[in-house]
């Protein structure tokens, strides 16, 4: 069976000769793009507002001047970093003949010295080196992202909207809390509904009552607190009557097949299949790297030590796995992996605990990858009826 492409180097041989490479250092203010044109000596360098036209007429220009020196430009490879702007210049490129990389910015290798000189110029002049040696195909230089396209991105909204609305309400909650307490009021629970008509009965230790600028501002918070209440509400009601309504291929039944397992809910479901088991990962060690779940040994000579985990991966996902891990134990107490677990730290308490839930978690997005590529149930995993 043949491997996914893991994206490290170019798998298309490169003619330097007929090859047009530009790399662009995106702003919000501004594009500077270099460049390397066959035929000729220097490497072009042009800083261009934040237009993909005035880009396209950039790199039309150097292919006419490729064609004045007598070279013939047969193929056009952009790259840049992945960042702010996202991928819609790459789609935006693709639909107009270009071949356009993004580059994962955590792999390009910079200068370790302490105080290293740093700006636009020198970072166009890092990544046309570095993209170079990717399209040669040696490995090591950089490794590239997958473009996606603009529905995988827009599925990834929900969950991470959600995401960000339940970190909104906690924050709330405590500060709310954080409030009373400083009033010597304590018990008090403001994500209940009734909140707001228990609050304006309160009284301090003293028997007095809330001050009002603090009452004011906490009705305001409760106030928020419903209406984020209710968005939550709304999307995870949106997440299930897409999924009743969607055919039951690809992502979406991906999705089912998790929920199906006793202890995975539809939002953690969703959440793996949408950010990392829908992708074309080459193996079960990339699996985990995308996740930040794999060790940073530090070897050197006779030293040999761990520096715990990279975390250099999805933290969406790795949050989400150890919540997974902890919660897998609970209710799928018979599962092979449970019982892995509890083999290990019987008896122990605390820091072993805690480094054996990420090695279980780590099993279990493993696990979960290959239940829903290849339809292998983790032994020992109780299932309930398909959602």
């Amino acid at each position: 069976m043949s491997q996914a492409n893991d994206l490290s180097r170019s798998l298309i041989p490169f003619e330097q000769a007929t090859t047009l490479v530009a790399v662009i250092e995106l702003s919000l203010s501004s594009w500077l793009i270099c460049g390397t044109i066959p035929g000729v000596e220097r490497q072009p360098l042009k800083k261009i507002v934040p237009d993909g036209t005035e880009l396209l007429r950039v790199l039309d220009r150097w292919r006419d001047e490729a064609t004045r020196n007598g070279r013939i430009i047969a193929r056009i490879a952009v790259a840049f970093e992945a960042g702010r702007d996202g991928s819609w210049l790459a789609r935006w490129l693709s639909s107009h003949g270009i071949e356009v990389h993004i580059i994962h910015s955590n792999s390009v290798a910079v200068s370790r010295e302490h105080k290293r000189a740093k700006t636009d110029r020198l970072d166009t002049a890092m990544l046309i080196r570095v993209f170079l040696g990717w399209l040669r195909g040696e490995r090591g230089h950089c490794t590239m992202v997958m473009v996606p396209t603009i529905e995988e991105e827009d599925a990834k909204r929900p969950s991470r909207e959600r995401e960000n609305l339940v970190g909104e309400r906690t924050r709330t909650i405590n500060r709310v809390k954080s409030a009373l307490v400083r009033l010597g009021i304590r018990g008090f629970k403001p994500q209940l509904r009734n909140a707001p008509q228990r609050l304006e009965a309160l009284r301090t230790p003293e028997g007095s009552p809330i001050p009002p600028n603090t009452l004011d501002e906490m009705r305001r918070d409760l106030t928020r607190l419903a209406l984020l209440r209710d968005q939550i509400k709304a999307i995870e009601q949106d997440r299930l009557t897409r999924l009743a309504q969607a055919r039951p291929t690809g992502p979406n039944a991906m999705v089912r097949l998790l929920a199906s397992i006793s202890g995975v809910g539809i939002e953690t479901a969703d959440m793996l299949v949408q950010e990392v088991l829908s992708r074309n990962l080459r193996d079960r060690r990339a699996v985990a790297r995308y996740a930040g779940l794999t060790g940073a040994p530090d070897e050197s000579g006779s030293k040999r030590r761990e520096k715990g985990l990279t975390k250099s991966g999805n933290a969406r996902v790795r949050r989400g796995l150890i919540q997974l891990a902890w919660r897998f134990l609970l209710f799928q107490k018979d599962s092979a992996l449970a019982q892995w677990f509890r083999s290990r730290t019987d008896g122990v308490r605390g820091a072993r605990k805690t480094k054996m839930i990420v090695a279980l978690a780590r099993k279990l997005l493993i696990a979960l990858w290959r239940m829903v590529t290849t339809g292998e149930v983790p032994h020992g995993v109780v299932l309930r009826q398909a959602v």
